[in-house]
């Protein structure tokens, strides 16, 4: 959204979140007298308050609602091989050749970076923004955003093998857990699993499940908080939906 002219106070909440694509402005001015929005912390229930859409936080049920069109959120589904960087000297495929194939994102963006990292190996999910402050939450431990994984192993996955991963594995750079570990499908020779977990370390899951006897030969990233994968077809990119971008700035206190 571009600053508007409509007045040096601001432009009335009701149509800033019209325009943010919340609601229609009569369904925004019920959400406002029903004190379900709030600006910089407070609640608001006048139809005649203004804000500065570059400038105001706004809330409705408690999740971020982002005015500017210029800050951008996407999901990629990064492909097997490909680098997790915007730029490669060795002029290897990554992340930033599929970016560049949307202009009109760059256009609006201005510099993009990605959310943590996948290995050329692993396949997935893989946030982009350029919003700092959410990447840098996002990746940080202390705030416990879960990434899900999906992986198939060699091996028929034992009974005990989630309560081991789940009590903490003794890795060489310390103690790792995951939050949860399901068995997905047991294959002739091979398992499918689903491990959650918050922390970032180097290719965590794969050293984690070698701990425990079944080597990775499959990974892929389903989901990073509320933001899932679903049928995102690998090479696609897509720009996230206000109730995931509002779930992601929740799940970090934003």
């Amino acid at each position: 959204m571009n600053r508007t002219q409509e007045s040096p106070e601001g432009v009335r909440l009701q149509k800033v979140l019209a325009q943010a694509g919340v609601a229609s402005r009569r369904a925004a001015e019920e959400l406002i007298a029903s004190g379900r929005v709030s600006v910089d912390g407070k609640v608001v229930r006048e139809m005649g308050r203004r804000v500065d859409p570059d400038t105001a936080v706004v809330h409705v049920d408690g999740a971020r609602v982002v005015l500017r069109d210029d800050v951008v959120h996407l999901a990629l589904n990064k492909p097997f091989g490909m680098l997790s960087t915007m730029a490669d000297d060795q002029g290897r495929p990554c992340v930033g050749d599929l970016i560049m194939e949307r202009a009109e994102l760059i256009n609006r963006a201005g510099r993009l970076f990605h959310v943590g990292r996948l290995d050329a190996e692993t396949e997935g999910l893989l946030l982009l923004t350029n919003d700092g402050e959410l990447g840098h939450r996002l990746m940080h431990p202390s705030f416990e955003v879960p990434k899900t994984y999906v992986a198939t192993v060699h091996g028929n996955v034992g009974r005990d093998v989630g309560k081991r991963l789940r009590e903490g594995v003794e890795l060489d750079d310390g103690l790792a857990t995951v939050d949860s570990f399901r068995l997905v499908d047991n294959l002739p020779g091979h398992s499918m699993v689903e491990v959650v977990l918050h922390e970032g370390r180097k290719h965590i899951v794969r050293r984690l499940l070698d701990a425990v006897g079944y080597p990775v030969e499959q990974l892929v990233r389903t989901a990073i908080g509320d933001v899932t994968l679903g049928n995102q077809r690998p090479g696609k990119v897509r720009p996230l939906t206000i109730s995931e971008v509002g779930a992601l700035y929740k799940a970090v206190g934003l």
